[in-house]
């Protein structure tokens, strides 16, 4: 792989923010809807009061073209092991196909393992069955239910 097309993933900063949000700008990300730049950054400050959430990007040839957050949480369960848990999985449409899932969700392994997690879970939506077939090709495998209850926004 040539140093272009190499992919890197790292710890996302705030001056990352305007580039995560075209990828959730995708209709099929949150039907296309964002957040406001203010109201992100505020978002994005919190994720540091938490003891293990970090939100990371994948760069190619000095562009973000993907992004997702890993939460390592500690459990009392499973004797004290912690789990890692993936969220917001975005890859840029011209960059999808072209190992920058594959480069971040290693990613994702490799830090759980680092800190001991027992488990890497995500969750997928049961109509993106080509999402289901990458992820069961980097070795997740579908495990029980996952369920789901929509809350109305609490606007303080």
């Amino acid at each position: 792989m040539s140093e272009q097309s190499a992919i890197r993933v790292r710890a996302a900063v705030e001056e990352d923010l305007p580039a995560v949000l075209d990828l959730y700008a995708q209709p099929d990300f949150d039907r296309g809807e964002v957040l406001p730049l203010d109201e992100a950054a505020r978002l994005f400050a919190r994720f540091a009061r938490y003891p293990d959430y970090t939100l990371y990007v994948a760069e190619r040839g000095g562009c973000i073209v993907g992004s997702f957050a890993l939460l390592v949480m500690d459990n009392l369960g499973h004797l004290g092991a912690p789990s890692g848990i993936v969220e917001d999985v975005v890859v840029a449409p011209s960059s999808q196909g072209q190992g920058v899932g594959k480069a971040m969700m290693a990613f994702a392994r490799n830090r759980c393992r680092e800190k001991a997690c027992y488990k890497l879970v995500l969750s997928s939506n049961a109509k993106r069955e080509r999402a289901h077939a990458f992820y069961e090709s980097l070795g997740f495998a579908r495990h029980g239910y996952s369920f789901r209850l929509d809350l109305a926004p609490v606007r303080q």
